[in-house]
């Protein structure tokens, strides 16, 4: 029992930090989950309106799920909770499985919450968090802008006070249109000004306050300008008693702490929800993994992908048996939380607990508070995540990653969200089927005097007509042998019969399967009928054991030789069998 109890121990990522956590690391966690508080209220309310739910249901999943994942994520300053993407998927799976099941909506999110924990639970006990790689960079980005454009489009109804449904940008557009002249003036200005004053505090409030304290502290400063704005906007809500004049406010929301309960996990219901917690818990892990990789790179941590999985599997479910909806690692809080100065994650459980306090004394304050200023809360953070300075990028660099990108973001505007992750994880595995179908080769040359092989389209190198070397650079499988066979033949077309050895160097081989060995040994026969030899090139040991177990060495007509100098020296020098060319670089 005492060795179990250690293995556990060693397993714990929290054994980390908590083995040198001291009162000086203490102060800088309550300072910063004191700041990261004040930001998760107005946000937490935000979200859970997005989310289709009460706004007190996002204060619920601010406060058991910052818990579970202090106990068992590796990040030390990630903040989790409610966040903008998230609510959005979340809100369109639950208005589609209440269409089929006519479960309520309350319902169905914890079950959706808790749907997406158990499978990031999985997927950490099985290891499973290279998974983040099916979304590559190009797909997350189109993603997110599409659905930030979705977002921030859909806010309008609380900025403007206008009736506006949707789920796409076709169907959104249209009743923008329809009902822009129905808007609300008070609630319009004060939604407007909401939002000009959130794009101010972003640019130049973070600038004002650094006159007056560090740099750190401006920046969490100047994030609390949501609060500020709550603030005041309820002040005036209150005292023109504008809530009897149309603008429209939470209303009351329930004081205490959630009521522990767990989620309908019936088979059907299940079901229902069982796609869209796929995407969730796909989107909100590799959002989270990005956020916590970036911030422990800049204090030279380490995260360790599967406990990352297991942290947010467990915050999901704690998020659902507390009232809560589905929650991942935010960005912007994630940063506030590390500029506040949090070194653990007792950040995360301070914060937990002031949202608890809050929903405990605070909550009868909210009932005045405009959904103009929360919708505008909403609309400047999801802007924010747009950065168009990506696409141009992209295209300039690769036009196929551009093409996943725009699949991504026309599928997320002109479909949907969810079918727009589906078109971004397949255009990723055909982008990288198609790449890998056609690997790069080329014919390469010893450079003058030295013991370096290039191409011999981009160098001066030495040429033999005897002898070809060609480079692959990639790995060897079912799905690009047919191109090799291609590239060879093109190459013996060119050699008009002159060719007696072709060398295949392999050092940018990783790895040959079963099928494409096969091929190879076609490629030899082939190759000795016309009189020609083949050998290989520096074959890295793991590929050269598997190809020993076939006897495919034996079977070679010619060798395996250690370097590509040494295949040269031997045929092309050494034998002395054609004059040695220099070819003039490009």
């Amino acid at each position: 029992m005492p060795y179990l109890f250690k293995l556990i121990w060693r397993a714990w990522p929290a054994q980390i930090w908590l083995a040198n956590y001291n009162r000086k690391s203490f102060n800088a966690d309550l300072l910063a989950g004191l700041v990261v508080t004040m930001m998760l209220i107005p946000q937490g309310l935000a979200y859970a309106m997005l989310a289709g739910l009460p706004p007190v249901t996002g204060l619920y999943a601010s406060i058991m799920p910052l818990i579970a994942y202090a106990l068992f994520g590796s990040s030390r300053t990630l903040a989790v909770g409610p966040v903008a993407i998230i609510s959005l998927l979340s809100a369109n799976a639950v208005a589609i499985a209440h269409e089929k099941t006519n479960i309520d909506v309350m319902s169905l999110s914890m079950t959706l919450a808790m749907l997406s924990g158990l499978l990031m639970l999985i997927m950490g006990i099985l290891k499973l968090g290279f998974i983040a790689n099916l979304l590559s960079r190009p797909v997350s980005i189109g993603f997110i802008t599409g659905a930030s454009i979705i977002i921030a489009l859909g806010q309008l109804k609380h900025i403007f006070g206008i009736n506006i449904n949707g789920h796409n940008l076709p169907q959104l557009s249209q009743s923008i249109i329809v009902n822009i002249s129905n808007l609300d003036n008070i609630t319009s200005l004060i939604g407007l000004a909401t939002v000009s004053f959130l794009f101010w505090s972003r640019h130049y409030l973070k600038n004002l306050m650094r006159a007056f304290c560090s740099i750190n502290l401006a920046y969490a400063i100047s994030k609390m300008a949501p609060i500020l704005a709550a603030c005041v906007a309820t002040f005036v809500v209150s005292y023109w008693q504008l809530n009897t004049a149309g603008v429209k406010v939470i209303g009351e929301i329930a004081i205490g702490l959630p009521r522990l309960q767990w989620p309908n996990l019936a088979p059907d219901v299940a079901l229902a929800l069982l796609p869209a917690a796929i995407i969730i818990s796909l989107i909100g892990y590799v959002e989270s993994i990005s956020v916590a990789q970036t911030l422990a790179n800049k204090r030279r941590q380490q995260i360790n992908p599967n406990h990352e999985l297991l942290g947010l599997g467990a915050a999901n479910a704690a998020a659902s048996i507390s009232g809560g909806f589905a929650v991942t690692g935010g960005l912007s809080r994630s940063i506030v939380n590390f500029d506040a100065g949090a070194v653990t994650p007792i950040a995360g459980i301070v914060s937990a607990l002031g949202i608890a306090l809050a929903s405990l004394f605070l909550t009868p304050l909210f009932a005045l508070l405009p959904k103009a200023v929360l919708g505008a809360t909403i609309f400047v953070a999801v802007l924010s995540l747009m950065d168009f300075h990506e696409f141009r990028f992209t295209w300039r660099y690769s036009k196929q990653d551009f093409m996943a990108m725009l699949i991504t973001l026309s599928s997320v505007l002109f479909v949907g969200v969810e079918a727009g992750v589906i078109a971004g994880v397949m255009a990723s595995v055909a982008l990288l089927l198609w790449r890998t179908s056609r690997p790069h080769t080329a014919i390469v040359g010893p450079i003058p005097g030295t013991e370096h092989f290039r191409n011999v389209e981009r160098h001066a190198v030495e040429q033999c007509d005897q002898l070809v070397t060609l480079r692959i650079d990639e790995s060897l499988f079912f799905g690009n042998i047919r191109f090799l066979e291609n590239q060879i033949n093109q190459i013996l077309v060119a050699k008009k019969g002159h060719l007696q050895h072709l060398i295949l160097m392999a050092s940018g081989i990783n790895h040959i399967d079963s099928t494409a060995v096969e091929k190879l040994l076609d490629f030899n026969q082939q190759l000795k009928d016309r009189g020609i030899t083949l050998h290989m090139s520096e074959v890295k040991g793991p590929v050269l054991d598997r190809l020993e177990k076939t006897h495919f060495t034996s079977q070679l007509t010619g060798h395996v030789f250690l370097s590509q100098y040494q295949a040269w020296q031997t045929l092309a020098v050494n034998e002395n069998q054609a004059t040695v060319q220099t070819k003039s670089s490009i």
